[in-house]
């Protein structure tokens, strides 16, 4: 069985003031620090073979850190799972797109990655990472944009919609090649006894 844990990056400053990050690279900010650092100590108690990252500061940042406690295990960055381009809207609030744009932005082009487009990229991604690791505990950094286009087509009955948080991390299990959602959006580590 393949177990994917799927992360999403810790805090940045845009997180906090709603701004669309898309492709533009912003590091953590220093609660995503802490956070990070938080969910790297809850996985070293777990098994990972591999770690995978999308090479946007804000996530190798926080798959840095992962590795450090996982004992140096190397992070591999891949474009295919950086987050989804946000063309024009990029580092802008909603208020800010309604007043530039109207309320029915979202049906304007404005240079944003289609919903395809990313899908293709990250099933390109996952399905190389079946050929050359099958059986391993994968785990990849990414973006929540990118991480809802994959769910939904990995994982289509999974009708999760509780919006992903910085530093959850998601479990995928591969048996009989058919993908089920062991664990979604999960983050225990940042829990004050």
């Amino acid at each position: 069985m393949t177990k994917l844990g799927i992360v999403r990056h810790g805090l940045t400053e845009w997180n906090m003031e709603g701004r669309a990050q898309g492709s533009s690279d912003i590091p953590l900010h220093e609660q995503g620090i802490k956070e990070a650092e938080m969910l790297a100590e809850r996985l070293k108690e777990e098994d990972w073979d591999l770690l995978y990252s999308s090479p946007l500061l804000r996530a190798k940042q926080t798959a840095d850190f992962i590795s450090k406690k996982l004992g140096g295990l190397e992070v591999v960055t891949d474009e295919r799972i950086r987050e989804t381009g946000g063309g024009e809207i990029e580092g802008t609030t909603e208020a800010e797109r309604v007043e530039k744009w109207g309320t029915g932005w979202r049906e304007l082009d404005l240079g944003r990655e289609q919903s395809g487009q990313v899908t293709k990229r990250g099933v390109e991604f996952v399905e190389e990472l079946l050929e050359k690791h099958p059986g391993k505990n994968i785990l990849m950094v990414t973006h929540g944009s990118f991480i809802r286009h994959l769910l939904k087509e990995l994982t289509p009955m999974n009708e999760e919609s509780e919006p992903l948080k910085n530093t959850s991390i998601t479990h995928l299990l591969l048996d009989d090649s058919k993908w089920s959602c062991g664990l979604y959006n999960c983050t225990k580590h940042l829990e004050i006894n």
